[in-house]
């Protein structure tokens, strides 16, 4: 069926997905704008990976200063268009970030547990190995111990693998679940750049 202008210009308002995607999820949905919705969803689910590998020049620094006025953040969040960086829930979406990173009562070190040195990785695994072989157990039963511990530390200081702080306005999703959900509906790359985390009498 034909779809007007008017609905793929409020649809890509909705969504911020490209035009020509709103018009063809339009014609797929018979022109029920939720259903619209409901397809730029899944086929935005099933085009991450290629997502993921395409250049983010475009995006927005959001801040947030703590109520107590003692601790404030900066992070960077990167889209492709400047079209998505001015889309309001890819804004909602970076201060969200801002207030986690700001309120975390473990705040994060990292972006990504990949972006964690060696070295750092190397000196917690010493540090847990001898911890563990204080219990005499098998070598190969404290590898296993000292991996899953050293998982749980790289995840509790990555900031995509933290649970937002408002755990119960977003159901206990991580960051990066919310930054998948939103890559699905603008249908862009969007990722988190970096971040700085000030505390009052802090270096």
């Amino acid at each position: 069926m034909a779809v007007s202008a008017k609905d793929v210009k409020a649809l890509r308002e909705r969504t911020g997905a490209a035009m020509m995607d709103c018009k063809a999820a339009l014609e797929e949905a018979g022109g029920e704008m939720d259903k619209a919705v409901e397809v730029l969803r899944v086929r935005g689910q099933a085009s991450a990976a290629k997502r993921s590998g395409r250049s983010t020049d475009e995006g927005l620094l959001a801040s947030y200063i703590h109520a107590n006025g003692r601790v404030g953040v900066l992070v960077e969040v990167l889209c492709e268009t400047d079209f998505v960086a001015r889309n309001e829930d890819f804004q909602e979406f970076a201060r969200e970030v801002a207030i986690h990173i700001a309120g975390s009562p473990a705040p994060p070190r990292y972006v990504s547990a990949d972006e964690i040195p060696e070295d750092e990785r190397a000196a917690e695994r010493g540090v847990l190995e001898a911890k563990a072989r204080e219990s005499g157990k098998p070598d190969e039963v404290i590898e296993r111990i000292v991996e899953g511990q050293l998982g749980k530390w790289a995840r509790e200081i990555a900031l995509l693998e933290q649970e937002h702080v408002r755990s119960d306005r977003y159901e206990g999703k991580t960051i990066e679940q919310l930054r998948a959900e939103l890559a699905s509906k603008t249908g862009e790359n969007v990722r988190v750049g970096r971040f700085a985390r000030f505390r009052i009498g802090e270096d």
